[in-house]
């Protein structure tokens, strides 16, 4: 994606990110049903891996499954890649 290297389930502290980008600084979340449940625990992996410096993106896997172009071009929107394209 735009050239960057992406990391698929990297560990973070004591957490797993979906999607990291080290050169953004970005953490990619899709959400799905494995996420029901569990806002607390989503919520406090998000506050530690923002204390870090990183931005978390948060999409549901239904819009990746459906629209994965809409989501490209979402991302290609968010200002984190703005330097990318």
């Amino acid at each position: 994606f735009l050239g960057l290297d992406f990391d698929r389930q990297k560990i973070i502290g004591n957490y797993i990110a979906d999607f990291y980008c080290a050169s953004a600084q970005v953490v990619i979340e899709i959400d799905g049903n494995s996420h029901a449940g569990r806002e607390d625990y989503d919520a406090n992996r998000d506050q530690f891996m923002e204390s870090l410096g990183l931005t978390i993106i948060r999409i549901s896997d239904k819009r990746v499954n459906k629209e994965i172009g809409a989501v490209l071009e979402f991302l290609k929107a968010h200002d984190k890649f703005e330097n990318y394209i």
